[in-house]
């Protein structure tokens, strides 16, 4: 008996001895719902606003507008009615970038701690002369924004956003099918029934061309026996009651068909968001609201940029000059002896972006030693790009010592891994044009599934921890 207590004993003192060393030398990813339980009522009530958000906002010219409103009520001033003592700012770009900076009480010259984050979606842009009569309909002519699956649009309602200015260059702001007694549009895809072995063995990017990407927009015929085109003369008809815009005035519009799918929960125990575009409007109004909530340590800045999904072109993304003419106005403004570069410099900087999440069904293209799981905390991407790193950020050492000691003070939970494997492919953010300027940065945000289709998955408690980290990051001293 007494043998047998004596060899129990052994046995539980190496179980013990084996845990002690796992708990010192191994890097357990822990599952955040069991790190965060006793926040997740506030997990939820965070995400609840958030699909609120999501539903309500769709176009980077409505996420603009919708942050200006938000700041205003936090007491921020546009640059242009600010004084030397402002301490609150926010600049707008072309009504695509807004730049937010709460200046607290130190000099800009220090540095500042940046979030950038891209509030560009995927979507199918309306071309210039979109509109062609075609049998019995009136098609719309599209052409699709960013690396999307052409065959995840079929079959999906859509709604027109976006904005026309009429030849007086007067503005109109356009929003159709997202409210239930709207009407919608869609592409229809060939029924199964049709496709032969022919149809079935055709590879996915094969399945629909871009050029057949046009949405059906009418069908009725107008009344007017002169005209010729009668179904579309239907639709410019409706379009110029409502709107009182002609045919013409789609050369200068910025119109795109986006889905129209709600933001919902998923699964039995709602531990998941499922909705378009959390890429990337789950880091940027996570962003934002850690840039209200969080208090001033060092001036802040919140920078939500353009055109990402295209590859950062144009003067509204974050290739533009903008970033820091609006810095060097500040700098002039506050008659601080520095310049926008000596202040970037300087700055510490979080790129705000989702990255891949383990998918159990595609294991094959992860590399599962360097992957980031749904459920497991925020994202930390050290490097981005594909292949051997091109066209990505690799931050260094020091900053990921920095940002790890960061997260793990605060008690948050975090991961670290790789969009998939080295030659699966890869993905680029905003962080390596950020770096241009010498200073830290690394990308950090929220793990998706599903990312770049019109129904992307993320965990609730993913998005919390997202939160939690970039409050942390702008109090951080």
């Amino acid at each position: 008996m007494a043998t047998s207590s004596f060899k129990e004993t052994k046995k539980t003192e190496e179980k013990d001895e084996k845990s002690k060393i796992e708990k010192e030398l191994f890097f357990e990813r822990k599952n955040a719902w069991e790190q965060l339980a006793e926040e997740k009522k506030l997990a939820y009530r965070y995400c609840d606003d958030y699909k609120e958000f999501l539903d309500n906002n769709k176009s980077e010219r409505e996420i603009v507008s919708w942050a200006e409103r938000q700041a205003k009520k936090q007491g921020f001033v546009k640059l242009e009615e600010a004084t030397q003592n402002t301490k609150k700012i926010y600049v707008i770009n072309r009504a695509k970038n807004i730049m937010l900076i709460d200046l607290g009480n130190e000099k800009i010259s220090g540095g500042m701690k940046i979030i950038g984050a891209h509030i560009d979606t995927l979507r199918l842009d309306l071309k210039m002369s979109p509109l062609y009569e075609a049998d019995s309909f009136l098609m719309i002519n599209l052409h699709y924004y960013g690396g999307i699956k052409k065959y995840q649009w079929l079959n999906i309602p859509l709604a027109i956003h976006g904005v026309v200015f009429d030849k007086k260059g007067g503005k109109i702001e356009i929003n159709i099918g997202e409210k239930e007694d709207e009407p919608v549009f869609a592409i229809t895809d060939l029924l199964p029934h049709l496709e032969g072995t022919e149809g079935r063995e055709k590879l996915a990017k094969d399945i629909i061309k871009g050029e057949e990407l046009d949405a059906f927009g009418a069908s009725i015929p107008i009344e007017d026996k002169k005209v010729k085109e009668k179904i579309k003369a239907t639709f410019l008809k409706l379009l110029n009651d409502k709107y009182k815009i002609t045919e013409q005035d789609f050369t200068s519009a910025e119109l795109s068909l986006y889905p129209t799918i709600k933001a919902r929960d998923v699964g039995l125990d709602a531990g998941m968001i499922g909705a378009p575009a959390h890429d990337d409007r789950v880091c940027a109004y996570f962003a934002f609201q850690a840039m209200m909530e969080s208090k001033t340590i060092k001036p802040k800045m919140l920078f939500l940029v353009d055109k990402e999904e295209i590859g950062s072109v144009g003067n509204t993304s974050m290739e533009s000059m903008f970033l820091e003419n609006a810095i060097e106005k500040i700098i002039k403004l506050r008659k601080e002896n520095t310049s926008a570069k000596e202040v970037l410099a300087n700055s510490k900087a979080i790129s705000g972006d989702v990255t891949s999440a383990y998918d159990p069904k595609f294991a094959d293209k992860m590399d599962l030693t360097n992957m980031n799981k749904l459920g497991h905390g925020v994202a930390i991407e050290k490097y981005t790009g594909a292949g051997g790193k091109n066209y990505g950020s690799d931050a260094n050492a020091e900053y990921m010592a920095w940002i790890r000691k960061m997260l793990d003070e605060a008690k948050i939970p975090w991961q670290c891994g790789e969009i998939g494997k080295v030659d699966q492919g890869g993905g680029g953010t905003i962080a390596y044009i950020l770096a241009k300027y010498n200073m830290d940065i690394v990308d950090m945000g929220t793990p998706i599934l599903a990312m770049h289709s019109p129904f992307e998955l993320a965990s609730k408690i993913d998005i919390y921890s997202t939160l939690k980290a970039y409050k942390a990051f702008y109090e951080c001293k």
